[in-house]
Order: C-alpha cells, then sequence, then structure tokens
C-alpha cells in the first residue's frame, strides 16, 4: 500500500485533491502513469506549501467540484494525469 506516514496530512490533501480531478494516485503508480518519485515530489510539494489549512478547508467544502482550485502547487501535475 502507498502511503506516507512521515507526512500523513500532505498525503491526505495530495491524493484529495487528485480525486478531484478524477485521478487515483496509488493506481497511478501502478499502472505506471506516475512514478514513486513523482509522487513523492507532489507529497513533499504539498508538505512545504504554507496553504495547507486553506486546501483543507476547501476541500471539506468542494462538493461536487471538477477542478483543482488554483492556488494547488501541485495543480498542473495531477491534471496532466487525469
Amino acid at each position: 500500500m502507498i502511503g506516507y506516514p512521515e507526512a500523513p496530512r500532505a498525503w491526505w490533501l495530495t491524493r484529495g485533491m487528485a480525486r478531484i480531478s478524477g485521478v487515483n494516485l496509488p493506481r497511478a503508480v501502478v499502472e505506471g502513469w506516475l512514478q514513486r518519485s513523482e509522487l513523492e515530489d507532489l507529497i513533499a510539494r504539498c508538505a512545504a506549501c504554507r496553504r495547507g489549512e486553506e486546501c483543507e478547508h476547501w476541500l471539506s467544502a468542494s462538493g461536487a467540484a471538477r477542478r483543482m482550485p488554483d492556488f494547488c502547487p501541485n495543480k498542473a501535475e495531477i491534471e496532466a494525469l487525469g
């Protein structure tokens, strides 16, 4: 199972944002669409972002959103997988 115990919040936020775009990150790795090192980069970028609280609030209120917010530093990379 893919997970990031050293950065659980960043993992949760990154997975949540990916789901908005219809991307299943663990499946993308298993199917070869995303390298494990690229996933680690996404998690690290999220962990370094200072907008985590805003991201968490956005995800909890996103409802049926189909697009990630522009403030997400992983938006381009995740949407490219979609």
